[in-house]
């Protein structure tokens, strides 16, 4: 039996309050699913399940207070079944798939179209038309996260605006200012800081930037702060001491989770997580940021992108100040600073010039690191951001 447990959304949780279940015993609930809605400092936040299988029992009541680290529910894991003999199903008739067999069953052909069975029952139950769906798998066949990427922005479009003030789940500033003033005492009492920093010559990525836009539409272009998240997420590949967590010991992260962190018009932060950001092109991190930033302002997160951050970045950008330090946010070990880019006076094979700089910084635990890894990290991204076109 699979016990699910109240999560930690950060060093500041201590508990959660239960407000709505969105399955009851019985239901068949896969890894990513949204199984509760809890509401925290931060918010009312999706609570995310991360096992296969069917819910036996929920042992919390709405409206219930719940440590963090108590289970909640008990969830029967689900059996994996030998992959049944290939057929073709009429999209009519959706054939039932486990999500684990999407990968092992071959992929089918409707009116034309290559699609996975689990692509096409999804679709079918959500009254998706397939021919709308560009595929990314291979030849071009339709896979589920195509299908559940094509529902998230019909979902958009149909969706009606509605002002920002209207939230009624938006905690107030001083909640939100509390949850961050927890975090960072902690730090500040346990983690043993040492500060680096480094200037970097951007004008070649600007340049780079420049030309790069000029080739997409508008609403396609990327902002200066993508080539920032990429060189972190790059750099750390060869720095895995720096995208870790301390507990009692350096516990380095397979993935690399960029924290980004979200000022709130409200006041206050937020910091949620963007995931693989190494396995992103600069598009995507763009696509992710343009989806992420709205919602963490409206308090519509994920758990998962609030709890899996390994690594934090921090950008001031235009009208901030030239630099920032920043004060590492528990478990992690690591956070990185970018100010302004301001016009600065650097001499170029002996000639004064006047070039972009933008000065970063690095604040790392000394229990896991020490200023020689945190050195040659910032040297390492100094040098990506001057190549901008290997990102």
């Amino acid at each position: 039996m699979i016990e699910f447990r109240m999560p930690s959304l950060g060093a500041d949780m201590e508990d959660g309050t239960l407000r709505e279940w969105k399955v009851k015993p019985g239901d068949t609930v896969h890894r990513g699913d949204i199984i509760a809605d809890v509401e925290t400092q931060k918010g009312i936040i999706e609570i995310e399940v991360f096992e296969d299988g069917t819910i036996e029992q929920l042992l919390v009541k709405s409206d219930e207070k719940v440590p963090v680290g108590k289970v909640m529910a008990l969830i029967a894991p689900k059996a994996i079944t030998a992959v049944p003999s290939p057929k073709l199903v009429p999209i009519e008739q959706p054939a039932e798939v486990h999500p684990i067999e999407e990968a092992l069953t071959p992929i089918h052909e409707h009116e034309g179209i290559r699609v996975s069975p689990l692509a096409k029952r999804i679709a079918a139950e959500n009254h998706l038309d397939l021919s709308t769906v560009q595929g990314t798998g291979d030849g071009g066949a339709i896979t589920r996260e195509d299908v559940e990427k094509a529902l998230a922005e019909r979902d958009i479009r149909l969706k009606p605006s509605v002002p920002e003030a209207a939230t009624t789940s938006a905690p107030s500033t001083e909640n939100i200012r509390m949850a961050v003033a927890a975090a960072m005492s902690k730090s500040n009492r346990e983690i043993p800081h040492y500060y680096l920093e480094t200037s970097i010559d951007m004008s070649k990525a600007v340049a780079w930037l420049t030309e790069a836009n000029r080739q997409r539409p508008v609403q396609k272009r990327l902002l200066p702060v993508v080539l920032l998240i990429k060189a972190v997420a790059s750099s750390l590949l060869e720095f895995p001491d720096l995208n870790a967590i301390w507990e009692n010991s350096l516990l380095r992260k397979s993935e690399i989770n960029i924290g980004f962190v979200v000022s709130l018009r409200t006041g206050g932060l937020v910091v949620p997580a963007i995931h693989r950001a190494n396995e992103k092109s600069l598009d995507e991190i763009m696509e992710t940021l343009n989806e992420l930033i709205p919602r963490a302002r409206a308090f519509k997160l994920r758990s998962s992108e609030l709890s899996e951050s390994t690594i934090t970045l921090t950008n001031l950008g235009d009208g901030g100040a030239d630099v920032v330090f920043g004060v590492i946010y528990p478990p992690q070990v690591a956070i990185v600073g970018f100010g302004e880019m301001v016009e600065h006076p650097i001499a170029i094979d002996g000639m004064l010039d006047v070039r972009p700089v933008l000065r970063a910084t690095l604040a790392g635990d000394h229990r896991a690191t020490d200023g020689l890894t945190g050195s040659r990290f910032l040297s390492t991204l100094k040098n990506k951001l001057q190549q901008p076109e290997t990102l």
